[in-house]
């Protein structure tokens, strides 16, 4: 039966704590798609409601207000999640009550679960191309730096099995430091990065330690265009956090750049910034993700009277829609979205120069089956 009854959506990402620039841009890319649907009338005369929790960057906390949105406020469907061990957190909790969440950001891989919807990018669609590029340009002499969680030691794990690939690879060092590093546990590793001399750096820091890394190297005089930082996570917010001098010539992979020079993106961002957010969130990946996910939501509602996953969720997988990125899709497999592979290098302006688009979407390969190394190349696209 047909219901005028508003929808219910939960949102747990954080204004607080060390990942709180991010997720805020996850929220405000939910928040922006909610207005932009509820300004249309909503779906079939149903406006999304959303309600917020603020994790405040702490694992604990994603589980117990997760409990909250499900119990007390009687909530289906939740967009949350930054780090990996955020989303670890909350996937027994969604499991056991039976819930569909939507993880709005690019993650290690080696996951699967029939109530969480991936909508950022799999190592097979930003660490293959990264690898690719710049070991085919700078060499395969890595330094890896990352933060001392999950997803650093996956990723790198990842990068291990791609680099292996070449004869003369190899690990120059790989060093972790806490999601609370001051500037001098960074400083250090700098001192050690300039001393040996690697090919380049594959940066897995995560949230304020970022910007604390590409200012020390700034700093020590290190030159991106020998030695260059490469990233999956460094996005426009963090260039935001260092200034464009100390990111510029450096090389983040994603399927999502503000900069991309198409109708749709570039509609999309100027409405955000004429939108009551513009002040509160940065464009990036994770805005982008988030921003699209909340509207395959809606499509996906237009044909369903309920929101039970067991309604709904039959709606979503396979579903397709023209995000900023380009038409993106979700894969009935793996739950994963499929997407479109960039890189960008940092430049003067603060935003991203694409210099590789081969404008293919890439079917996700969270496991990396087809993307081992010995068949990287040949991801699969459609």
């Amino acid at each position: 039966m047909k219901t005028s009854d508003p929808i219910k959506i939960g949102l747990l990402f954080s204004k607080q704590g060390v990942t709180s620039q991010l997720e805020s841009s996850q929220l405000y890319g939910a928040l922006f798609a909610v207005d932009e649907i509820n300004g249309l009338g909503g779906i079939a005369g149903r406006e999304i409601i959303p309600t917020h929790y603020d994790p405040q960057s702490d694992n604990a906390r994603y589980k117990v207000t997760l409990e909250r949105l499900i119990i007390e406020d009687q909530i289906n469907l939740v967009f949350g999640g930054y780090t990996s061990s955020s989303r670890k957190a909350m996937l027994p909790i969604i499991e056991k009550h039976n819930k569909l969440l939507f993880y709005p950001q690019q993650y290690e891989g080696f996951e699967f679960s029939e109530n969480i919807i991936y909508t950022g990018a799999a190592p097979n669609q930003n660490l293959v191309q990264l690898e690719k590029f710049m070991t085919a340009n700078f060499g395969s002499r890595v330094y890896m730096i990352g933060s001392n969680y999950i997803y650093p030691y996956e990723t790198n794990r990842n990068m291990h099995s791609l680099i292996a690939a070449h004869p003369a690879h190899a690990i120059v060092a790989e060093r972790y430091v806490s999601l609370y590093a001051n500037r001098n546990a960074i400083d250090d590793i700098v001192e050690d990065i300039k001393a040996k001399q690697p090919d380049f750096v594959f940066c897995t820091l995560i949230g304020r330690t970022v910007p604390y890394l590409y200012q020390a190297y700034l700093k020590a005089g290190l030159d991106p265009a020998k030695i260059p930082i490469a990233s999956l996570n460094t996005s426009e917010v963090e260039i935001n956090m260092m200034g464009a001098e100390a990111a510029q010539g450096h090389y983040t992979s994603s399927p999502y750049f503000q900069s991309i020079d198409s109708p749709l993106n570039r509609s999309t961002v100027d409405r955000f910034f004429a939108s009551r957010y513009a002040e509160r969130a940065i464009p990036n990946m994770n805005w982008e993700a988030s921003y699209f996910a909340m509207h395959l939501l809606a499509k996906a509602f237009r044909n369903s009277d309920t929101d039970r996953i067991e309604d709904i969720l039959p709606n979503i997988l396979g579903a397709e829609i023209e995000a900023p990125q380009g038409r993106v899709q979700i894969d009935h497999l793996t739950h994963h979205a499929r997407l479109y592979p960039r890189i960008g290098m940092a430049n003067a302006q603060g935003q991203f120069t694409i210099i590789e688009d081969q404008g293919l979407r890439v079917n996700p390969d969270p496991y990396m089956v087809s993307s081992h190394p010995a068949i990287a190349r040949n991801y699969s696209l459609t």
